[in-house]
Formats: C-alpha cells, sequence, structure tokens
C-alpha cells in the first residue's frame, strides 16, 4: 500500500487506500530510508514503504507496484531485474473521460494528470519492459496477468 500526501477522497480510508500522511511525517519515513520509491505527482507526495515490499519479497511472493514512472525510475536502479509494465489510456480522451467519470477529482487535478501522462507516455517505451494499452478492462488484465505469470 502506498503512502500520500494527497486527502483522502470520500470513499477512501487511512490504512486500507493507502496511508494518508502528513508532509512532517512523509518526510521522516523518506528520510530515514523507510521509503523504497517516492515521487511528487501533480504536486503532492507518494510513496512505497520499504519494510512490507522486503518482507514480501523475502517470503519468496511476487509484489505487484502501482507507481509513477519518478519511482519506477528508482526501482530500475535499484532492482533492475524487476518487471516493469506500463499500463496506458487508449488516448488522451479516453483518460480524461476516466477522470471526470470518477466525480471525485478537480478540474485541476485532472487538467495536471493530463499534462503528466503526456510526458509519461513518451519516456515509458524506454523505461518499461512492456506496455499494456487499457483499451478494455479484462483484456488489459489477462495481458498484464500473462506477462506476469510469464516472468516468474
Amino acid at each position: 500500500m502506498s503512502a500520500t500526501t494527497r486527502a483522502a477522497r470520500p470513499h477512501e480510508t487511512n490504512g486500507i487506500d493507502y496511508w494518508f500522511l502528513t508532509e512532517e511525517d512523509f518526510f521522516d519515513l523518506r528520510e530515514s530510508g523507510g521509503l523504497l520509491e517516492w515521487a511528487v505527482y501533480n504536486n503532492r507526495y507518494y510513496g512505497t514503504p520499504a519494510a512490507p515490499i522486503e518482507s514480501a519479497v523475502n517470503d519468496g511472493k511476487t509484489v505487484l507496484l502501482d507507481i509513477e514512472l519518478r519511482g519506477a525510475r528508482q526501482i530500475r536502479q535499484h532492482r533492475p531485474d524487476a518487471l516493469m509494465i506500463f499500463i496506458a489510456a487508449p488516448s488522451t480522451e479516453d483518460l480524461e473521460a476516466r477522470l471526470r467519470g470518477r466525480g471525485d477529482t478537480s478540474e485541476e487535478d485532472i487538467q495536471g494528470r493530463l499534462a503528466i501522462a503526456a510526458e509519461q507516455i513518451i519516456e515509458a517505451e524506454e523505461l518499461f519492459d512492456h506496455v499494456v494499452i487499457n483499451h478494455e478492462l479484462d483484456q488489459a488484465t489477462s495481458e498484464t496477468a500473462n506477462l506476469i505469470m510469464g516472468s516468474s
């Protein structure tokens, strides 16, 4: 589960959807080496606490991280053996429709996310091992699962 400094959306619960932290708590965790990766995304901090990931890997489990490009670069640097899969919307228009359809994202956040997505897709093909286009959820899920299972 990721940690973030953004506010919880109405349907989200601390400790279930994310660890919702103050910036001070996030910085303390980062400075103590408690984050496997971290990044600023759309003016908010996100990161993956290291201890649960290391514990799962040591137990022989496959770990799936849902992170953005800055975090992915850190993972690639520290774990070059990691399988990296980028999930992309079919188009900017589809991404915008999905963000608006959630009904819990401000106009400012939507515009910020669209600008970020345009930059990310350019870098994704070089950084990631695979790019999966999410035209349809079941198909994208199946393709992603097959890539993960094929690398085990």
